[in-house]
């Protein structure tokens, strides 16, 4: 055999060597990359895991503040009705008030032995409303003592 022959089949064998070398390296590469994957795939699912804890606390704590806001609704609705009732008692105690003041008015006008038959000349309405408003205070006081006997189950 020729030379030429020889440096043909060395030729073409380093070729099979040096393709075989590729082939190597890219399968021992692509091997590495996918363990990779694997692995980024399951941090990934560790991640997953998380992310849904985390959506499941969120959608909860949604929940408790829509429960929250709809009971706090619920008492200010309460609220305020109470406070319309309130309001409603007022005026239906200032109106008595001035019914039982004329009443008191009246039979002073109407005794003679009060000497009061002028006390609309005599005594402005001003000081009539301070005697109410000692009278009111002491039974704001008396009020005070029986709510404290009820809600503390002895007198204070």
């Amino acid at each position: 055999m020729s030379s030429t022959t020889w440096i043909m089949i060395a030729i073409a064998v380093a070729v099979l060597v040096i393709a075989a070398l590729v082939v190597a390296a890219n399968t021992a590469r692509n091997r590495r990359r996918h363990r990779q994957a694997e692995e980024i795939r399951e941090q990934a699912k560790l991640e997953s895991a998380k992310l849904e804890r985390r959506e499941a606390l969120a959608e909860e704590t949604a929940a408790k503040a829509r429960a929250a806001q709809a009971e706090a609704e619920v008492k200010a609705a309460e609220a305020a009705r109470l406070s319309e009732h309130a309001a409603q008692h007022q005026s239906e105690a200032a109106a008595s008030r001035e019914q039982l003041q004329e009443r008191w008015d009246h039979a002073d006008r109407i005794d003679p032995k009060t000497g009061k038959q002028d006390r609309d000349e005599a005594e402005p309405a001003s000081d009539r409303s301070e005697a109410w408003s000692a009278e009111s205070a002491e039974a704001a006081t008396d009020a005070e003592a029986v709510r404290r006997q009820t809600y503390r189950g002895a007198p204070s």
